[in-house]
């Protein structure tokens, strides 16, 4: 409730600020300064247009695409990083430089290689997030204990099983703030690749409101990208990690609704199916 209270007093002070500002002052014309009545319209008007689920379906489908293609490089390069000291020495501070690259760098490129097309905006994404997830995964590696491998050596245990089952496991909770990193440069590498492109989603919607100098529809747009990006973040990334934490007592344990129970539930069940074929490789 506290939350609601919040955003319902944003909004009151940011409609309060319109008219001030617009209607008694007069120091912004209503369309250089959007409000909450004008976005609530044209939120309302995507809505009825039937292209709202249209053009947020896109720009989630496209991110979650170019994540997971950006997950497999990333976690790949991270440990190559981890087990090569040449590598380590060599190419990681290359991997830094192109990883303070912004995202709209990579839009040349992936127009003159591949068009006005799908699979330019997918590149942009995966350039934008792929290194620096292959960065986090190389240092939550670097982060687990050394007393861990060593008795995992003293036990016998080979090198399939001192990943899969000791350092994973140990760096598992840095992993998933490194996926949440991952995703968040991956949503607003999309953004870039969608704003320079003709492809329907939030990015070429937003430059269709500044083309058409609506300043409602630009806002809606920014407010739809955090808004999707918060739940994500606290829907799900969120929940595993202070799932992760809590199995390890990082958290204290609380009561807990019906809807985290089942997801308790899922990420037992993920776990052991993943634990189910680690086994059956090793």
């Amino acid at each position: 409730m506290s939350i609601l209270f919040f955003l319902v007093a944003l909004l009151f002070l940011w409609q309060g600020t319109y008219i001030v500002l617009v209607d008694w002052l007069g120091i912004y014309k209503c369309y250089a300064f959007p409000s909450p009545l004008g976005v609530g319209q044209k939120l309302v008007e995507l809505w009825h247009r039937g292209t709202l689920g249209q053009i947020i379906g896109n720009s989630l489908l496209r991110g979650l695409q170019g994540y997971l293609v950006a997950i497999v490089i990333g976690v790949l390069l991270g440990v190559l990083l981890y087990r090569s000291k040449y590598l380590q020495k060599n190419l990681r501070p290359l991997i830094l430089g192109v990883q303070t690259l912004p995202s709209v760098c990579w839009v040349p490129f992936s127009i003159l290689w591949f068009g006005l097309s799908e699979h330019a905006i997918l590149f942009v994404v995966i350039m934008g997030s792929s290194f620096g997830i292959a960065i986090g995964v190389d240092q939550a590696m670097q982060h687990v204990a050394p007393i861990h491998k060593k008795v995992a050596y003293t036990m016998g245990a080979n090198q399939w099983q001192l990943y899969t089952k000791v350092i994973f496991h140990a760096a598992l909770p840095e992993f998933v703030m490194v996926l949440k990193q991952g995703w968040s440069f991956a949503w607003r590498s999309l953004m870039a690749g969608e704003v320079m492109t003709t492809s329907i989603g939030l990015g070429q919607t937003l430059v269709t409101g500044r083309d058409l100098a609506d300043i409602n529809q630009v806002a809606l747009v920014m407010l739809l990208i955090i808004g999707i990006g918060v739940c994500i973040d606290q829907c799900f990334f969120t929940v595993v990690e202070n799932h992760l934490l809590r199995t390890r007592g990082l958290l204290p344990e609380k009561k807990r609704g019906r809807v985290v129970v089942y997801t308790k539930r899922v990420l037992r069940w993920g776990y052991g199916l993943v634990g189910g074929f680690a086994k059956s490789f090793s």
